[in-house]
């Protein structure tokens, strides 16, 4: 209170009664209701030469609690800040720490609510297979309990700020929001609610919803102001970031799992795929996928009387399930060549075994097989459709070893037949999987088989791992990329 010179000065800090209130004795605050003031003169003080009149000392002492009230609400505001920020600080480090991504939802609904005095609250996150938002987080209710939400549920006003990727929100003290629709709070405490969308930031794709912060219950009065609001969606940010940095960690952790796993893949196929060997003969091949794994495959084996069964195949498609594909196949063929069949009754046997797997994949491969009979001078062989088979003989012009039957896949009752070339010393068998002859250079012109066929005539002194490694090379040198696998087969008598 203001003391006027040479006079005592008192003001009520409390609503007085009417009672107390002398009629010309008191002087009312001036925007202050109930505040009132009195003065009187210090007994024995002489009078002030100019005291100051009621109304005048009242404007004076309105000022004063008017500054005291300020000063109470900058202290009240700057309090409410300071929570805010402690808050701030407690998520970030939170989601900053080593806890899981639910233990940090956790951490957060609880200190939202206890600063925005929300007694209820809830994280909840995206399930993008089931459509549906997944509770991660509670506050003031069991989230066990909580039922997962339709994101096209038209009652749900979570699933609507969702679907919208803006806040909702309802204070009761004001206009009931038309816009909400036949959305209704479900299960809410108290007719005030904020839910925020939680947005992924923008990375890798436009910005978009990925989950929402929803709160209800407000302890105290029935509302959440305007800093309640800029305070959650703040925080919901904080949320989406971390949210997109455990999602890109996952996929990382995927990635780098699928990659150990396809180099595993990759290790085990070429040991399926060993260096060729067989007596008698100079023999090389060599397999090179276009991706980690291939469909291509390639096999070798001595059979009864000297004779020698070789084989190649290619899978439709490159990766990861042409790949296993090529695993079966190589493996029947295998069991089906080593009973000495002819070349047609192995693919008969081969096609018939399967034919099932071929159909539920979708897939198709072409198939080579030959058995070559030093002993007799021939070479009996079966083709199911495979283009690039030849036989150079020791002199002579390339024969091409053209197809008996279409791709093992695509007619499972055609007529399987055998053929029958000669072989002799000097002789050479060549075959490999378009993959080589497809190969394209910048300009997308394909190397094309003649020039794998001129290569290998003019390299045939060569033995059969050089002339293997030099078509190879050919082809790198048209493009270091490899479209398709490349895998080639030599065979010298």
């Amino acid at each position: 209170m203001l003391p006027a010179p040479n006079a005592d000065a008192r003001a009520a800090e409390r609503p007085l009664a009417d009672t107390e209130r002398a009629e010309g004795a008191l002087t009312q605050v001036p925007g202050f209701e109930g505040y009132w003031f009195e003065v009187l003169a210090a007994e024995g003080d002489p009078a002030p030469p100019a005291p100051l009149q009621p109304r005048e000392l009242a404007t004076l002492m309105g000022q004063l609690l008017d500054g005291e009230r300020d000063a109470l609400g900058l202290a009240s505001e700057l309090k409410i800040r300071l929570e805010e920020i402690e808050l701030l600080c407690t998520i970030s480090e939170t989601l900053g720490g080593a806890v899981g991504l639910e233990r940090a939802a956790a951490i957060i609904v609880r200190e939202i609510s206890k600063v925005v005095g929300a007694g209820r609250a809830s994280i909840l996150v995206y399930d993008g297979e089931e459509r549906v938002l997944r509770p991660v987080a509670g506050w003031g209710r069991d989230i066990s309990a909580f039922r997962p939400i339709p994101v096209d549920d038209p009652r749900s006003i979570a699933a609507r700020a969702f679907r919208e990727g803006r806040e909702l929100h309802h204070d009761p003290s004001g206009p009931v929001s038309p816009e909400l629709g036949p959305a209704r709070p479900q299960d809410y405490r108290g007719s005030a609610f904020l839910v925020v969308p939680i947005m992924s930031p923008a990375r890798d794709g436009p910005v978009h919803p990925i989950g929402v912060v929803n709160l209800t219950d407000r302890v105290g009065v029935d509302a959440f102001s305007e800093s309640d609001r800029r305070l959650v969606a703040t925080i919901a940010t904080q949320i989406g970031v971390a949210l997109e940095n455990a999602r890109l960690a996952e996929r990382d952790i995927e990635r780098r799992r699928l990659e150990r796993e396809l180099e595993l893949g990759r290790a085990l196929q070429q040991k399926l795929l060993p260096e060729p060997k067989a007596e008698g003969v100079d023999v090389a091949a060599r397999c090179i996928p276009a991706a980690t794994v291939g469909g291509d495959f390639y096999h070798v084996l001595m059979l009864r009387d000297e004779a020698i069964g070789v084989m190649l195949g290619d899978v439709s498609s490159h990766g990861f399930a042409s790949a296993l594909v090529m695993t079966l196949v190589l493996s029947a063929a295998g069991i089906h060549a080593a009973s000495a069949a002819p070349p047609d009754e192995v693919l008969r046997r081969l096609r018939a075994s399967v034919a099932t797997d071929l159909a539920q994949t979708e897939m198709f491969l072409t198939f080579f097989y030959a058995v070559i009979e030093p002993k007799r001078g021939r070479l009996c062989y079966a083709n199911a459709g495979h283009p690039h088979a030849f036989r150079l003989p020791a002199a002579g012009e390339w024969e091409r070893l053209s197809a008996t039957t279409p791709p093992l896949g695509l007619a499972p009752e055609a007529p399987v037949r055998c053929r029958e070339v000669s072989w002799g010393p000097g002789d050479l068998l060549l075959l490999f999987s378009d993959g080589v002859s497809d190969t394209r250079d910048a300009a997308d012109r394909p190397l094309g088989e003649a020039r794998v066929l001129d290569l290998v005539r003019v390299d045939r002194g060569r033995p059969a791992r050089d002339v293997v490694e030099r078509v190879l090379a050919l082809a790198s040198s048209v493009s270091d990329v490899a479209r398709d696998d490349r895998t080639i087969l030599v065979l010298k008598g």
